[in-house]
């Protein structure tokens, strides 16, 4: 699989980081970024629940 996240539409709610802690944090600034290692979702069953958590719907998730 492979996530992406839109940083022009994120607004760093951060519900992704609060759904799948292992996969997603925020920056800085607050906004989403994926952790080290988990671009491909490392096997989390929560990255899909994740992005569908996302108010703006910055993520995107495919299957490679």
């Amino acid at each position: 699989m492979k996530i992406s996240i839109d940083k022009d539409v994120c607004i760093g709610a951060g519900q992704c980081a609060l759904t799948a802690p292992n996969v997603f944090t925020q920056d800085d600034d607050g906004f989403s970024e994926l952790l080290p290692g988990r671009e491909d979702g490392g096997g989390d069953p929560m990255v899909r629940e994740a992005a569908r958590a996302c108010p703006v719907s910055a993520i995107t998730v495919t299957e490679t």
